[in-house]
């Protein structure tokens, strides 16, 4: 057993200098990216219609916790 210990040192120092030699330093130009820098391949393609739909979702709701406020059903909030 405590022959066992420099080896998993090793190893760990080897995956470890495996998994930082493998992060890209260089930054992706958005031309670069191809077919992902599409407006239809992002999360969110259309960020004032999920604004809308977050904001009615909120009026509706009798209590909202994700947002951290309540309010009434009627949307006076």
């Amino acid at each position: 057993m405590i022959n066992d210990a420099p080896i998993w040192r090793w190893t760990l120092v080897l995956c470890a200098a495996c998994l930082l030699g493998a992060c890209a330093t260089t930054p992706v130009q958005p031309w670069e990216r191809g077919r992902l820098a599409r407006w239809d391949m992002q999360l969110d393609p259309d960020p004032m219609r999920t604004a809308l739909k977050e904001h009615t979702r909120f009026s509706k709701e009798a209590s909202s916790g994700r947002i951290g406020a309540a309010g009434g059903g009627c949307g006076c909030n």
